[in-house]
Parts: C-alpha cells; structure tokens; sequence
C-alpha cells in the first residue's frame, strides 16, 4: 500500500472540507483533520474503515456502490447526501469525487463539505416566501371580505324599514344568504391553501388518482353536457409513483373545475364541450395534462394567474392555482400553464416517478458493480 508522504498530510489539513482517500474497495487510507470536525471521528478510528461507516443503511445498495462506480470509471460524482456522524445524527453535505493512480495504484478521493446550514438557509428562505405571500393573502382577503359585508348591512338595514311579508323583502333574505355563502367560501378556501399539511407520501397509481378525480365531477359534468376524455395510451409500465392522494385529488378538482367553467360559456353548437385528461410517461417523469376550448386566458394575465385571489373571473375566488402550484412545489414537480384567449388552456403537472434521484435507487453501471463497503 502506497504511504501518503507527511508534506501532502499537512497540505490536505490545510484544506477546509473534509477530505477521504480510499482504495478501489473503499477502504479507508487517509482522511484530513477536518474528518473529525464534520463527523467526529478521530483519524485512528476511521482510517481502515469502510467508507459504509458514513452512509445511511438504505444508501448502501445502491447510493454508495454507485457513487464508487463514477468516480472509477466515470467522471466522478458531485451532489448532495445525508451522511451518518459518529453520534448517529444525519448531516447534509455536498460531496465531489475524483480518481487517480499512483504506482500502480488506483485511489477514489472524496472531498466533503457542509451545506447543513445552506438547508437550514433554504427553509428559512421558504418559510419567509410563505408569510409574505400570506401578508398579501390577508391585505386580499380584507378586500374580498368587505364587500360581501357592506352587502349584507346594507340589505340588513333595508329589511328593518321594509313590511314584513312582501317579494322585496324575501329578495333581500335571498341576497343576505348568498353574500353569506360568498363569505364562507372565501374562509373554507384560505384554510385549504393556509393549512396545507406536509405531504404524506404513498406508493399509488397515477390513473385510478386521476380517475378519482374526475369521478368527483361525472354527475354534475352529464348535467352541463361536459364529457371527459381520458387518455392513457403514452402512460407505460405499472404507472405508479409517490405522491400524496389527497392532495393530487384536490389539485385536479380545482383544475377540473376551472376548465368545466370555462368551457361552460361555450355555446354547445360552436364547440364540443370536452375536457381532454391524458396521460404521458418521460423517462424520470409521469404528467397529467387537461386540456380545454375553452375562454381561454389573455397573455397579459398568464403571468399572474399563480397569484393569491387574482382571477378573471368576477365570481371566482382565485386561489385554484394558487393551491396547486404550492402542492406541486411539495411533491418536487412542476405545473405549467399555455394558453390563448377564446382558444382554450392546457394545464400539465409534472410529477417525479421517484423523489429519490436515480443514482439513489438503482445500480447504474453496465455489470453487476458492488462496492465492497
């Protein structure tokens, strides 16, 4: 085994990342000083240990065999892991890998640095995205909440001076009704979207989700002469992902429901009224588009269509996208929104087969490649 002369010792401590040096079996030869700092072992314990000593157990199968493999005979591997410390606590770090031969010998690299506090930056960044998003929900709300309420005093004082059993006065109770429905919409909608939960990730298939969905609406689709035509054909394989149901259900029912909307104002003799649900699979990806002829949505407003309460829609609360685009942000997805005025929209969500990356879930290399770890 080839010694590691003690002038590169003091140049890698001098380095501020942890540093590894293992042979091709993982095996580790040299580590620097900051190995210690970032997981608390000591040089005399962890140099002759398998590099499996900082890796989560489930990352043994196929994490860690295949970042071995890249660094061997790829280019390296550079990305993000959680890694196990002495103490058994988890660390977010960013790890970059390199190999090299020296006489005669092939040696793996590992340089390791901290992004725990990066992360702990990121959420924080989120957290305060959401409150200021939330700020501007409340300064809405107000707005939506006024109306409806100067509206209901308004007939309220009108109904003190009117007799008693005439047609004016039951309009005015018909009018006070549907103002206070209006009000309890707006607060049965801003919970949903306030009080998302964390999502709750189950292994399900994508098209009886979809299928769940639409069933919410057949009743009420038949009445309005609104048909749905569901497309599976590019959906291959067993079509299952992680997602959560609820949440996928909801967001469809408010896509759903936008699209029956807009095609609704479609008079039946111009354009079929038919919202189009398909199914497509990429390699790393499973979609749902809905598409409709629809009114459509001018370019101008396509670039606000995510925000709070905004709609084109006088009627409309406007908070549809706004739940779904937070719940596709849950689920590492995407949603993206074409559209032309008078001539329909296509949403698409873009959902991960696996939030896990693919070097995290399968062997990668050509042959049955093993670290011995």
């Amino acid at each position: 085994m080839v010694e590691i002369p003690k002038s590169r010792h003091q140049v890698l401590d001098f380095i501020q990342v942890a540093f590894i040096l293992t042979d091709v079996h993982s095996k580790i030869v040299f580590t620097n000083r900051h190995i210690e700092r970032l997981f608390g072992y000591t040089r005399d314990e962890i140099e002759g240990q398998r590099l499996r000593i900082l890796f989560l157990e489930e990352d043994l199968t196929y994490f860690l065999p295949n970042i071995v493999y890249l660094t061997l005979y790829q280019n390296g591997f550079e990305g993000e892991a959680l890694l196990r410390q002495k103490d058994g606590k988890k660390i977010f770090v960013h790890i970059s890998t390199s190999s090299f031969k020296e006489e005669g010998e092939v040696f793996l690299a590992f340089s390791i640095q901290e992004i725990q506090r990066l992360k702990k930056l990121e959420r924080e960044r989120l957290e305060m995205e959401r409150w200021a998003n939330l700020g501007m929900m409340i300064e809405e709300i107000a707005h939506q909440i006024r109306n409806p309420i100067a509206s209901i005093g308004g007939y309220v004082k009108r109904l003190l001076k009117t007799p008693p059993s005439t047609s004016i006065r039951s309009s005015y109770l018909e009018r006070i009704f549907k103002e206070t429905q209006r009000l309890e919409t707006i607060v049965q909608r801003v919970e949903e979207y306030v009080l998302i939960s964390r999502a709750n990730f189950q292994r399900e298939k994508i098209q009886e989700v979809v299928e769940a969905a639409l069933q919410t609406f057949s009743i009420e689709a038949t009445e309005r002469g609104i048909s749905f035509n569901l497309e599976t054909g590019a959906l291959e394989g067993d079509g299952h992902l992680f997602i959560d149901r609820d949440l996928v259900i909801k967001t469809l029912c408010h896509l759903l429901r936008n699209s029956m909307e807009s095609i609704a104002k479609i008079p039946a003799e111009k354009k079929r009224k038919t919202v189009k649900v398909a199914l497509s699979v990429g390699e790393e990806t499973i979609g749902i588009s809905i598409a409709d002829k629809g009114e459509g949505i001018a370019k101008k407003n396509l670039d606000r269509i995510f925000e709070p309460f905004f709609s084109t829609w006088p009627d409309r609360m406007g908070l549809g996208l706004t739940f779904a685009k937070r719940v596709m942000e849950e689920h590492r997805g995407e949603i993206q929104v074409e559209s032309r005025l008078k001539r329909g929209t296509t949403i698409t969500l873009t959902f991960p087969k696996d939030r896990r990356r693919k070097v995290r879930r399968e062997l990668i290399s050509p042959i049955e490649h093993r670290a011995e770890s």
